[in-house]
């Protein structure tokens, strides 16, 4: 994915000098000179990468490309090479790897005030947008039009997640050694039911027997300042932690335990553990959410991931469509205010884990042992994204429960826009529209 995305040919800009001395390794608050030497101004940074906060649609793809377009091809601020690199140190990473790219693209530029404005714009936009949709979703979420609304999006968000399960199965499964940890990880879910976390350190630990990836050339690292390297990073992530501890400590003693107590370890558990996108950690959410803790329901998840599809930002945003739900019962202000800190439980560690890492991604890139770690956890994330198609599956086309067999109307949608999926690959925004479009007009026909 990485090359096809990196320009080629007279458009693409000229690549700046690599980083010299010891900059690298010492991890300080500015990053190596890799920058063109009319570095751009603060404010200026910020207005780009809001505006990449603002367009970010069409899941990672989409947005690693809106990132290269606007930071590498029209502006030059960062080489191309160091883009690719900084790409592949965001898939090695928990949290959505578009964030974490950002916050790398915007410490390349202004160290590590850029890194933090840089993740913040890109998430803050379309977190206030799904506030304003949740908290718009629980006030009318009863009106017919609105439920058939919702009955369209559903089986488009199925088709979607089916359709990145067959993509990624193609990448991730490139013998039969990754296939068996793939079935592995559905199974221990699916039938054993055995928690996320667990399955993916197994994943990890399994990884270790798999061929490594080959390694990306990359120059070793001066090896000058490599403790005070070390303590900058540890630092950071200390600063991380303490924003979600102080949190958690205010919220739950202004507002008591609960929610508070299932917030922060709902949602700080699953940042730590998201590899492979929100799909793959988005049935451990639902499994809390839904099953044990009871928020929301599964039809009213899998809205809001399909209303995540359609916001700017990284689809882990149905986090805080869920937390939303959390403080709901207390009214629209209370449900805001765990929306927001679900949000904070969700970004505030990959930013910190990518501002710590950042002047350690030629290092990072070469760890074998962590290529092959990874290459376990990209493999069980088939089999968890196949669970989460379960689970979709069983909400969007079983409402009533699966002893009920499936709604006639909303499973012929569904093959309907499953096939159009295969037969086209439709945008992801468009194939949501159109099945929202489909829903209102079932309901218009009193078919929903």
């Amino acid at each position: 994915m990485t090359r096809e995305l990196l320009p080629s040919g007279p458009e693409a800009p000229h690549p700046a000098p690599e980083p010299q001395g010891g900059d690298t390794a010492g991890g300080g608050s500015m990053p190596p000179s890799d920058v063109p030497p009319g570095r751009p101004g603060l404010w200026e940074g910020l207005a780009v990468h809001l505006r990449i906060g603002l367009l970010s649609f069409g899941g990672p793809a989409g947005q690693i490309a809106l990132m290269q377009d606007e930071i590498v091809t029209r502006r030059g601020w960062v080489s191309a090479e160091r883009f690719r690199r900084g790409l592949a140190v965001a898939m090695l990473l928990p949290g959505p790897e578009a964030q974490q790219l950002a916050t790398f693209l915007g410490w390349c530029v202004h160290g590590r005030i850029g890194g933090l404005v840089a993740g913040l714009s890109f998430v803050l936009p379309g977190a206030a947008l799904m506030i304003a949709i949740a908290w718009a979703a629980a006030e009318h979420g009863e009106l017919p039009a609105v439920q058939a609304l919702f009955a369209g999006l559903q089986p488009a968000v199925l088709v979607i997640v089916l359709l990145a399960l067959l993509r990624l199965a193609r990448g991730a499964l490139p013998g039969w050694r990754h296939a068996a940890v793939a079935v592995a990880a559905f199974a221990a879910l699916a039938v054993a039911g055995l928690s996320f976390p667990l399955v993916v350190g197994l994943a990890a630990l399994a990884g270790l027997a798999l061929p490594a990836p080959a390694a990306p050339e990359v120059a070793a690292a001066p090896g000058r300042g490599a403790r005070r390297g070390l303590f900058a990073a540890a630092a950071t992530l200390g600063a991380g932690a303490a924003v979600v501890l102080a949190a958690w400590l205010a919220s739950r003693s202004l507002f008591g335990p609960e929610p508070q107590d299932a917030l922060a370890g709902l949602f700080t558990s699953a940042a730590l553990v998201t590899f492979g996108g929100a799909y793959a950690v988005l049935p451990y959410v639902a499994e809390r959410a839904v099953t044990e803790l009871g928020w929301l329901t599964g039809a009213q998840m899998l809205t809001g991931l399909a209303l995540a599809e359609a916001t700017p930002g990284p689809l882990i945003l149905v986090n805080v469509y869920a937390g939303f739900f959390a403080g709901w019962p207390a009214g629209g202000w209370a449900g805001a205010g765990t929306a927001a800190l679900a949000c904070l439980y969700t970004f505030v560690p990959s930013l910190s884990m990518m501002l710590a890492a950042a002047p350690h991604v030629e290092a990072m890139q070469r760890a074998a042992t962590a290529r092959r770690a990874l290459a376990g956890v990209s493999a069980a994330v088939v089999g968890v994204i196949a669970n989460l198609a379960l689970f979709l599956g069983t909400a969007a086309l079983f409402p009533a429960g699966p002893a009920d067999g499936p709604e006639p109307v909303r499973l012929a949608l569904f093959l309907l826009l499953g096939a159009w999926g295969l037969w086209r690959r439709p945008p992801m925004l468009l194939m949501v529209a159109v099945g929202g479009l489909a829903g209102l007009g079932l309901h218009a026909l009193g078919l929903v």
